[in-house]
């Protein structure tokens, strides 16, 4: 975690590593513009429903690489979304443009029964000279929403530059509200071909293939400032200097698929929150608005920032059965596993294979544990309270600050 400052804005750099066929010959840069749009009641409640999901084109700007640009629109800093165009004549559909999916969708004119469709652009083969037939069924499950239909091939634009015979989804089933609810037509997925459905090709692949853009770069700037025209705005073969100071970190990507990298210990306050010492894989997702992480680092982070509700009645229930002895047991040096056995929260039978508890997700769905506590999820939570306990240790608190502290982040 890094400290704030006084940027409006923030800016994501993502290198692609597969560049075949690449040349100088390439030509500048694409760009998709975002702007915001403001807050009503109703707006918060629609982006509740559609939390996973996310342009008009401007000019060409002073870009370090060579591309294009898209601007994007800034829905409640959940979802972002920008312009593309598909067909010829060119056809307009807003789209979140998804690092973590690899495919492009938008509704289909044949999406009859789905009323999600009724409200937003639906692509008409028809009506394009450049549409080509495939008809391979299709369909994708997101975090939240999915969608069914079948692929086709046409040309899509984004800013000036225009990808030639892309193979795309026209969705005819958008079920649920999630895709009712959001602002953009479909998804433009800028993650690795590994976890493209069908094996489709992705659009940034085809736009490294035919040349359109001289660096291997796309960039992500988004806006948050709340009186501002734009929301953002994705580059495509650079970055925009005007959006950035000083010098972009690089991390390699560690394995190919989402965008992951590698990411070091997560610091609360300066201290570590021990759940990520020896380090831990991230992915970078422009489509979502969630900061999604173990339960344990979220749970002191938002005991930090005042924020409750995000750990269970289970955990709560383990720091009062196993506190005080938790507590007395700290000065053993045992491993929080060993603590936790000990103290009868956690049982492993010789040879059975546990989970790391350290990677369990804050959106994971635990099991009912109404049963009792000596199952693996009441051990995952003992586990997480033995190193806020001593984590509260290093910082030299008192018996009865440690006990607070637990009883706080436990609500």
């Amino acid at each position: 975690m890094g400290s704030s400052s006084g940027f409006v804005g923030a800016a994501v750099v993502v290198l692609m590593l597969v560049v075949a066929g690449l040349t100088d010959g390439a030509a500048g840069v694409g760009r998709v513009g975002l702007r915001r749009k403001r807050l009503d009641r109703q707006g918060v409640r629609r982006a509740a429903a559609a939390s996973r999901v996310r342009g008009t084109h401007v000019g060409n700007l002073g870009v370090v690489g060579g591309g294009g640009d898209v601007a994007l629109e800034n829905y409640m800093d959940a979802q972002y979304y920008g312009v593309i165009e598909i067909g010829s004549p060119k056809q307009e559909f807003t789209v979140v443009f998804d690092t973590g999916s690899s495919n492009l969708w938008v509704p289909s004119s044949k999406c009859l029964l789905s009323l999600a469709c009724f409200f937003h652009h639906k692509y008409r083969a028809s009506k394009s000279t450049s549409y080509k037939a495939d008809g391979t069924s299709f369909a994708i499950q997101y975090g939240t929403g999915s969608m069914e239909g079948f692929l086709s091939v046409d040309d899509v634009t984004l800013g000036d530059l225009t990808v030639k015979e892309q193979v795309f989804a026209e969705a005819t089933k958008e079920p649920g509200v999630t895709f009712l609810a959001a602002k953009m037509d479909g998804i433009l997925g800028l993650g690795f071909k590994e976890i493209s459905v069908n094996r489709v090709t992705p659009v940034w692949y085809n736009m490294l293939n035919q040349k359109l853009v001289k660096e291997p770069v796309f960039s992500f700037w988004l806006n948050r400032d709340t009186e501002g025209e734009k929301g953002g705005e994705l580059v495509f073969g650079g970055v925009d200097p005007d959006h950035f100071k000083g010098e972009h970190t690089y991390t390699p990507v560690t394995r190919k698929g989402y965008w992951q990298f590698d990411m070091g210990d997560v610091l609360v306050g300066g201290q570590s929150t021990g759940f990520c010492a020896g380090g831990c894989s991230a992915i970078a997702d422009s489509g979502t608005s969630l900061l999604a992480g173990p339960t344990g680092i979220v749970a002191e982070i938002n005991h930090a920032i005042g924020a409750t509700g995000v750990i269970s009645g289970e955990c709560k229930l383990v720091v009062e059965q196993y506190g005080d002895l938790i507590i007395q047991m700290l000065m053993s040096q045992l491993s929080p596993f060993k603590i936790c056995t000990k103290a009868g929260a956690c049982f492993l039978e010789e040879g059975v294979h546990r989970r790391d508890p350290g990677i369990a997700s804050v959106l994971e769905k635990h099991e009912d544990v109404s049963n009792g506590l000596g199952n693996e999820v009441t051990c995952a939570f003992c586990e997480m309270a033995v190193i806020w306990a001593q984590n509260q240790l290093r910082k030299n608190n008192t018996e009865a600050q440690i006990k607070e502290y637990m009883n706080q982040v436990a609500i």
